[in-house]
């Protein structure tokens, strides 16, 4: 398929960029439905979205420049070409969490509440986005004979974007079930969020012939054991707490 959707004056517009501007707005789309289910006030919340969204975009592409700096130390200029690919979703997880810390502060409001409200849109949005690398033909495995494998290259490989998205997607319809009927305290969606999707990342990541190293380490598989052991243990600790309660 061909990367390219169509040309405005010259200037080409890529499926990838598409699929992600498409999932950050029926996230944000969510993400108000679900604020005003809980009581965040709207503007607020867009507010929060106006600085989160981009920011998480330059986070998203600082880690992965910084992690593949080999291909940028000679034509730096092209750590800024987004447009081919390069953005690390946890990157831009990372610095979601540091933005809405400090915006939470600034603004003396809940962060585990805009923290909830945002994961089911942030996963469905990963969902979306991996589309964009199947279209790029990039983040996928290694050579495969399953039915369901994917011809890139003229070799068949595991499709990763695909059981990545399939996850997340299934993920994001828990999180809202779970939101709706069986949270007890404020901060368990987004926790249950990081610990699901950085479960089955781990996995996928092994699958994967592009990852991102730090010496012998696969760096997401890192990031992957640290954003289930932390998020499962303040669950436990918030769960554990209510239980000492009664």
């Amino acid at each position: 398929m061909d990367p390219i959707a169509f040309q405005i004056f010259g200037l080409e517009i890529r499926w990838y960029g598409i699929l992600i501007a498409t999932g950050v707005l029926i996230g944000a789309i969510l993400a108000i439905r679900e604020a005003k289910r809980v009581g965040l006030d709207e503007e607020t919340l867009m507010d929060f979205l106006i600085w989160e969204v981009p920011l998480c975009l330059v986070g998203a592409r600082l880690y992965y420049v910084v992690f593949s700096w080999d291909m940028y130390k000679y034509n730096p200029i092209e750590a800024l070409n987004i447009r081919n690919g390069g953005l690390a979703i946890h990157g831009a997880i990372i610095t979601a969490i540091i933005v809405a810390i400090i915006f939470t502060r600034i603004r003396k409001i809940d962060f585990w509440t805009i923290a909830d409200v945002c994961a089911p849109s942030l996963i469905l949005a990963q969902a979306i986005g991996r589309w964009g690398n199947f279209i790029n033909q990039e983040a996928h495995g290694g050579p495969t004979n399953l039915p369901w494998g994917i011809m890139v290259n003229g070799v068949k490989v595991h499709p990763t974007f695909l059981y990545e998205s399939i996850w997340n997607f299934l993920v994001f319809l828990f999180l809202l079930w779970y939101g709706k009927n069986k949270q007890k305290v404020k901060g368990e969606v987004f926790l249950l969020y990081l610990s699901l999707y950085s479960f089955i990342r781990f996995f996928i990541e092994g699958l994967r012939t592009d990852s991102l190293m730090f010496g012998p380490i696969r760096v997401a598989q890192l990031v992957s054991v640290i954003g289930v052991i932390i998020p499962m243990y303040i669950f436990y600790r918030i769960r554990k707490n209510i239980k000492n309660k009664f």
